[in-house]
């Protein structure tokens, strides 16, 4: 049993490119990242944030290399975690060369700023050589002198023109292996511009509001901006920037995904916001239940409605559904009632059932592909 259908979003075409083992464009599923905020030469924590970052499903993580001691301690990084990593580069094309030649999965640069044209191809050649693509990053608060000067502000006929004095520069050196963003921290600038660039190339776009704020808010920013660009059908790539730990871009990130059916990774909570009709403190128990269950990256429908009223009707079409009731709360499973849970325990039996219906899907799957 899964609630989540096909979405009805029809998807930009565009160029795929690999980034490490992850495809990104085309039919590929929109991947979603994050990047470290730790100190890039310390290596330790660096390696811990990552391996953390692809605990809770990240498909791509950006390191900042901002000078040649870091590019050396990213060799050392690049050898002991496995997600592939996005090397954000900018001035000097020296270390763009030297981290594509320790294994960077992607170099973040804007070709315009890396400064004279042979010093541009040296980074495409490498590029090339190695076979790795390029991220054009265009940011509203780092336009070009002039066209600050030409449109007064920031602008999204500003930022379009600023992405395309950086892709005129690949293509005249026949490198067509990138993808692009243009972010703002205002959302109708930052869709407007994606809008307008979207029928201009082919290449992946990778979305994001830009420096969107802290946890709540930067999360309703992004959520509104991302999703008015995907329900377009733009989008290959994201990151949801936050003023927070950068666990919480990825999380935020796979929900705005699966609100809209566009990923299907983890646990997809249905619960209601509680009323004086509960039978079970719902809040309470939904607070426990994802920081427990938020290691498991296998989709899985549940609700956790406190009342008979909507609580049957939803947990008929999860694969697990609370029903609070009087003296016991019904548990149903695949539609249809199972068991009954009292209060007492009833995160811990959640959280066993939980897993439970993972392991023997998991299971099923695993025999489905021994078959094939």
């Amino acid at each position: 049993m899964n609630k989540q259908s096909q979405s009805p979003i029809v998807r930009r075409k565009s160029r795929q490119i690999m980034v490490g083992n992850v495809p990104v464009g085309g039919d590929a599923p929109i991947a979603v990242q994050s990047m470290t905020n730790t100190e890039t030469c310390d290596v330790d924590a660096t390696v811990a944030q990552i391996k953390a970052l692809e605990d809770v499903g990240a498909d791509i993580v950006r390191v900042s290399v901002p000078s040649m001691d870091a590019a050396e301690a990213f060799a050392e990084i690049r050898k002991q975690v496995n997600v592939p990593l996005v090397t954000d580069i900018h001035f000097d094309y020296k270390i763009a060369l030297r981290v594509a030649e320790l294994g960077a999965d992607c170099l973040r640069i804007n070709p315009g700023n890396i400064g004279r044209e042979d010093r541009i191809r040296q980074v495409v050649d490498a590029a090339r050589h190695n076979g790795i693509p390029i991220r054009i990053g265009v940011n509203a608060g780092s336009l070009e002198k002039d066209l600050q000067k030409k449109y007064g502000e920031p602008t999204p006929d500003a930022l379009v023109e600023s992405a395309m004095r950086h892709i005129d520069i690949l293509d005249r050196l026949n490198f067509p292996d990138f993808k692009l963003s243009l972010k703002a921290s205002d959302v109708f600038m930052t869709v407007a511009a994606y809008r307008k660039i979207a029928s201009q190339i082919e290449q992946p776009l990778h979305l994001g509001i830009t420096e969107a704020g802290g946890l709540r808010s930067g999360t309703v920013k992004s959520s509104v901006g991302l999703g008015m660009l995907l329900m377009d059908g733009i989008g290959d790539t994201l990151r949801v920037s936050l003023a927070a730990d950068p666990l919480h871009e990825i999380k935020v990130g796979f929900d705005i995904l699966r609100s809209l059916k566009l990923r299907n990774k983890g646990i997809n909570f249905i619960a209601c916001p509680s009323c004086s009709r509960q039978n079970f403190d719902v809040v309470k128990t939904m607070n426990e239940l994802e920081m427990r269950v938020e290691d498991i990256l296998t989709p899985l429908d549940v609700s956790v409605i406190g009342c008979v009223v909507n609580g049957p009707g939803e947990a008929k079409e999860t694969d697990l559904g609370l029903t609070g009731g009087s003296p016991n709360n019904l548990l149903y499973e695949d539609g249809a009632p199972a068991s009954k849970l009292g209060n007492d325990n009833l995160v811990d039996n959640l959280e066993k059932m939980i897993r439970k219906k993972v392991a023997e899907k998991e299971a099923r799957e695993a025999a489905l592909i021994v078959k094939s």
